[in-house]
């Protein structure tokens, strides 16, 4: 490989990986050890190897070593020349006279070590000292002499331009007795032309060293979407200013663009690609030379500022953010992009990076925060996440004792008063910690992951209670079961709950899979979701969409996915304007139109009903008529309701 024997790549500290996969260390070797300094070096290893070294330098930097190796075999193939009918031999020393490569025939040079060792001719010592005088001072020189069995040897020296080399070349004189000058030259044209395709396989070498070292820094450390820098550089340029930092001087930031996977889905990926470049480029033009922007992943973004308060963090953001939506300028209908902020006010420089990103992504997650605005991490956010590993802590424990208890809910048709269905929800009463409430845990079990075994739990519980008024004859009504997203993630995880249901011989129609709005912009595959519903009803579950109108694209929803009912959003309540009647209104009438039964949920006062029962719509769900209760208190309320009597849905 470009007239190595082997290629290496190596770190600072030595560890190498060879071109034929095998791993060694250089450290300790003294090319290595001027490389590592910024120098080219070459070191001499066994059995006349040698090891060429030149280092790795980025932005002033040196992090890393590329060698190249050339054992002795491959040496002597170099220095070899088949001039002179093959008579000639030469070999490479060092000013010193030791001999860094011998040659391939070795008669003549143990002839000369005698020679040289015994010292009886005056004159040939002159000539020597004379030589390795030449060779200190880079001075070329013939010697003539005659070797103990009596042949006249010329022998020729050539020091070369690389690491204090000396190029020896020897040949029986009366081959060129003839003609002496010419062959004399010759030789030296030879030699030249040694040292002409050395120089040359060097060249090539740093060549093709600098096109590889901008190949792998380029991998290493750009982005590949936005072109700017990617984690590693960020944690890298993090790295080297706060190394020298003073405590609270710097400031880490992490960036969320809010709803990217919106935009993805919205626009495609290549206007959800051309946004993180847009906020890219933004984010370049307001850091200053000791500063860093990169991109994390997805539309996650992290800034290093070289700020030290509060307030002046956030007027940056400010700008930025500004700066960000600067082009719905010139659009005749704006789109905000919205920019999530969190920060760690480096007072421990030493951390690793990874740590400070981690607080700042923590600080971001801690609480909504204004477009702009930035939420700072303090010590009470590291309570909070001690408080969530300690709810993680007790998931296991609370599910072998069933401290998790189910209450329902009742969901009442407008059309006839009775109760059509109902919705399943999870209580945690713990027998120490006492009732924690499903805003504190079901969002840490999101983030976990453990809602799925959660939602699994509250399933099989829900199938029980079922098959025992099945077994008692008792009525059943449809029980609606929420679906995390979590679940999503997981090939064909509906069969889990197939599985469960029919374990409990639960006949099909009797439970219905409640899904999130927000479901369909986070799983990655929207043809996913529709496979899903789709088997969902083949294998005879309801499918209901919770919180429709929270989201941005619910009519479109409506369209594409084959839900059986949704949910209003309670947040359609909160607003009693006419504009806020009419919107529900044109819901209602539109899922009647499809054939999708409409469940108004979180519903606290008469006159909403009595609206909701003008515009037709088919189910409330609320305070108004029951708040959620076990199973037991569920049927007697069901029977106080109805007169002492439930009837089969």
């Amino acid at each position: 490989m470009l007239g190595f024997t082997q290629l290496v790549l190596c770190d600072v500290e030595g560890e190498g990986i060879c071109t034929d996969a095998s791993t060694h260390n250089f450290s300790g070797l003294p090319g290595f050890e001027a490389s590592a300094a910024g120098e080219r070096g070459v070191s001499f290893l066994e059995n006349q190897r040698i090891l060429y070294t030149v280092p790795i330098v980025y932005e002033g930097s040196i992090f890393g070593v590329l060698a190249g190796e050339r054992d002795k075999a491959n040496m002597q193939a170099l220095i070899a020349t088949d001039g002179f009918d093959g008579n000639s031999v030469s070999c490479i020393i060092d000013r010193d006279s030791n001999v860094v490569i011998s040659p391939t025939n070795l008669d003549f040079f143990f002839a000369l070590d005698d020679l040289f060792v015994a010292n009886k001719d005056p004159e040939l010592a002159s000539a020597v000292r004379e030589m390795q005088a030449n060779m200190q001072a880079n001075v070329s020189g013939v010697i003539v002499f005659t070797t103990p069995d009596g042949v006249d040897v010329i022998m020729s020296y050539d020091p070369l331009e690389t690491f204090d080399w000396v190029l020896l070349t020897i040949l029986p004189a009366d081959i060129i007795s003839h003609d002496t000058d010419a062959y004399i030259q010759h030789t030296f044209r030879l030699s030249t032309a040694v040292i002409v395709l050395f120089s040359l396989i060097l060249a090539v070498m740093c060549g093709i060293y600098y096109s590889h070292r901008r190949q792998l820094e380029h991998i290493a450390f750009v982005d590949p979407v936005t072109g700017g820098m990617n984690n590693a550089r960020f944690q890298y340029s993090c790295r080297r200013v706060l190394d020298g930092a003073k405590p609270g001087a710097f400031t880490v930031v992490s960036l969320n663009l809010m709803d990217y996977r919106l935009i993805n889905e919205i626009f495609g990926p290549k206007e959800g690609n051309d946004t993180l470049r847009h906020v890219m480029q933004v984010l370049g033009r307001h850091i200053r030379p000791d500063e860093a922007a990169a991109r994390g992943e997805a539309g996650h973004f992290f800034l290093c500022l070289h700020e030290h308060r509060e307030d002046a963090v956030i007027a940056r953001l400010e700008e930025i953010r500004a700066d960000v939506n600067a082009f719905n300028a010139q659009r005749e209908t704006p789109y905000y992009l919205t920019l999530l902020a969190g920060a760690y006010l480096v007072q421990e420089p030493g951390l690793d990076i990874t740590v400070m990103q981690d607080r700042a992504d923590a600080a971001r997650k801690s609480k909504p925060a204004e477009n702009g605005r930035c939420a700072f991490y303090d010590a009470g956010i590291t309570a909070r996440m001690h408080l969530e590993k300690e709810l993680v802590n007790l998931l296991d424990s609370s599910l072998a004792n069933r401290d998790f208890k189910v209450y329902y809910q009742p969901k009442v048709r407008l059309r006839d008063g009775q109760v059509a269905s109902a919705e399943a929800l999870v209580r945690w009463q713990h027998p120490q910690k006492g009732f924690i409430y499903p805003s504190d845990f079901i969002p840490v079990f999101e983030r976990s992951g453990d809602i799925c075994r959660l939602d699994l739990y509250v399933f099989e519980e829900v199938c029980a209670m079922l098959a025992g008024r099945l077994a008692q004859g008792a009525p059943v009504f449809p029980v609606a079961v929420n679906l995390s997203r979590r679940h999503f993630q997981t090939t064909d995880f509906l069969q889990r709950f197939a599985d469960i249901r029919d374990q409990y011989q639960i006949p099909g129609g009797l439970i219905e899979l409640e899904l999130t709005e927000s479901i369909f912009f986070t799983v990655g595959d929207i043809l996913n979701v529709k496979e899903a519903i789709r088997r969902m009803h083949e294998l005879g579950f309801l499918c209901s969409l919770d919180d429709f109108g929270a989201g941005f694209s619910s009519l479109g929803l409506l369209k594409s996915f084959m839900v059986d009912s949704v949910k209003l959003d309670r947040s359609f309540f909160l607003d009693d304007s006419q504009r806020a009647h009419d919107v529900v209104e044109s819901i209602v009438e539109l899922a009647r139109k499809l054939g999708i039964e409409t469940v108004a949920e979180g519903i606290e006062a008469p006159e909403q009903v009595d609206f909701l029962r003008s515009i037709g719509c088919d189910l409330v769900q609320g305070y108004v008529y029951a708040r959620p209760m076990p199973a037991e208190e569920l049927e007697a309320w069901m029977r106080a309701r109805h007169g002492g009597e439930v009837t089969q849905v």
